[in-house]
């Protein structure tokens, strides 16, 4: 496993990668740059959260490798299909899955690569936030809304 860092607008970020794929992306704990250990996809996936976060990259294009269940990576995928600041709910996520919202939910929370797999543009039913488990929690997941221009009500 390779790992690198990023200082980022919501946070410093550590991404995480196995030969050539990213398995995750979490809020870092104080670890140190110097446990870094960079690879090209880890590069690439740096540079293309830098764009991403300065408003010049629209979908991310890199190679991911989640560890989950069988349903959470069909959550994971329905997810990459949101396009940037567009939204879905849990429910409509639901009922295409042939599921319940709550297990949606329950996969978007367990999203190992959030940002790149955009478990941020899934909502509650009204437009509600729902809930966030990266960076700050809710105030992370309004603030990656609106760096796309999603205006919640």
């Amino acid at each position: 496993m390779s790992i690198c860092y990023v200082d980022s607008p919501v946070g410093r970020l550590a991404i995480e990668a196995d030969h050539d794929a990213v398995t995750s992306v979490r809020w870092s704990n104080g670890e140190s740059a110097r446990d870094s250990s960079t690879t090209p996809v880890l590069e690439e996936a740096v540079r293309q959260l830098e764009r991403y976060f300065a408003g010049k990259l629209k979908r991310f294009d890199l190679p991911l490798a989640a560890r989950g269940t069988d349903f959470q990576k069909s959550v994971w995928n329905m997810m990459c299909e949101i396009p940037f600041g567009g939204t879905a709910t849990y429910g409509g996520m639901a009922i295409a899955l042939s599921s319940g919202p709550r297990a949606v939910g329950m996969a978007c929370g367990r999203n190992p690569i959030p940002i790149i797999v955009p478990c941020h543009r899934v909502l509650g039913s009204g437009g509600k936030e729902g809930g966030f488990s990266g960076g700050q929690g809710l105030p992370t997941k309004r603030q990656l809304l609106a760096l796309e221009g999603v205006v919640l009500l």
